[in-house]
């Protein structure tokens, strides 16, 4: 069924192509839809690399459990406390936000993805022309600071890539070491994932790979789609920067979820979720975590990552004893998609045939929207 449900993303959502892994106490199983180049007919291949845009916030957010664990930092700390004066301006305080609400994504810091001007570089005809620019975390931040906050802090949730943005200015902070080389040291070495990096400036990806095909967030029912496979990504530092394949994903979450990477009472923290309106492809945030109950009542853990080109997904049950990875190389959702996506999991981890089982209906938000990467 899950192979059925990967072949409508392509026939009936009309995206290029997917590759898919999963495993369960039965064993491993992989399965391909569509291609990886329109032009050749070049098929999806599982070492695949992509672009796992905002799974990186769970791999950040690991990190600093891992540091909460250690003593080096306390969820309930300010921000004020690791960055004094940073968060400041338009209603911003970094004094009334916490760790744990950066982190769980009630901080209500403006997303930046939502700045007029930041938008102009990265959707559209802007993306065309700015996709090899570099940016400092300290420009990014500045542009979402000129917007108020979207609420009083832990007053309510929304989506903001500022968070993270932030979380991995915290962790150069509180260790004198940037995310990356944090991220690197505790979860990539250990778990020989060997496949997965930090580009920084580095526009390429490593053989092999996929195009990368978006309509660059443009919303219009016969916007162009362009190759989107190059690109800077310092504009989405500790937020969606990260490069990986299915079975790294796969492996990450498996120890993750298994309780290898953190102590038992950081994992709990981490599953500790918000319940979020309906609307989105996921009704749960904890820490880094987002979390859906399917149709079967089981609820499954992971995380969504949507940049140009690529749309992943990555999801498994508490224990990391069945586990889902996919990538898509196109980037564009509608309502349609965002059901044949839901099918995909609905079909691995409940057996649904696709189609079958009542849809959480999309609106667009918050965790993939066609004019809002995450």
């Amino acid at each position: 069924m899950t192979q059925e449900a990967l072949n409508r993303l392509v026939t009936e959502a009309g995206l290029p192509g997917v590759g898919a892994l999963a495993r369960d106490q039965g064993g491993a199983w992989s399965g391909t839809a569509g291609v990886a180049d329109l032009g050749s007919g070049r098929k999806r291949v599982a070492p695949d690399h992509f672009r796992a845009a905002s799974v990186t916030k769970t791999f950040l957010a690991t990190v600093m459990l891992q540091l909460e664990s250690e003593g080096a930092l306390s969820l309930d700390d300010s921000v004020e406390r690791w960055l004094p004066g940073v968060i400041r301006g338009n209603g911003n305080d970094g004094r009334r936000i916490s760790v744990r609400q950066v982190l769980q994504q009630t901080s209500g810091l403006f997303n930046f993805t939502e700045d007029p001007g930041l938008r102009q570089l990265y959707a559209g005809a802007g993306f065309l022309k700015h996709r090899f620019d570099t940016f400092t975390p300290e420009d990014v931040l500045r542009a979402a600071l000129r917007h108020r906050p979207l609420f009083e802090p832990g007053s309510n949730w929304a989506y903001s890539n500022t968070n993270y943005l932030v979380a991995g200015m915290l962790v150069k902070k509180v260790t004198g070491h940037s995310y990356r080389d944090d991220i690197e040291r505790r979860i990539l070495r250990p778990l020989r994932l060997r496949e997965t990096f930090f580009p920084g400036t580095d526009p390429t990806l490593p053989a092999p790979h996929p195009v990368a095909y978006s309509k660059l967030y443009v919303q219009a029912p016969h916007a162009a789609v362009h190759d989107a496979t190059e690109y800077n990504t310092t504009m989405w530092a500790g937020s969606a920067d990260l490069v990986s394949t299915i079975g790294d994903l796969q492996r990450f979450l498996t120890a993750l979820l298994d309780g290898d990477l953190l102590l038992p009472a950081q994992l709990r923290a981490m599953l500790q979720s918000v319940r979020l309106p309906e609307g989105a492809l996921f009704n749960r945030y904890g820490l880094g975590l987002m979390g859906r109950d399917l149709s079967c009542g089981i609820t499954v853990w992971g995380h969504d990552g949507s940049l140009h080109g690529s749309l992943t997904h990555v999801s498994g049950t508490v224990g990391g004893r069945h586990l889902l990875s996919f990538n898509i190389n196109g980037d564009w959702l509608t309502q349609q998609t965002a059901q044949n996506y839901q099918d995909v999991v609905e079909a691995e981890f409940c057996g649904r045939k696709p189609g079958t089982h009542s849809p959480r209906k999309y609106t667009g938000r918050p965790d993939f929207d066609v004019a809002r990467p995450h």
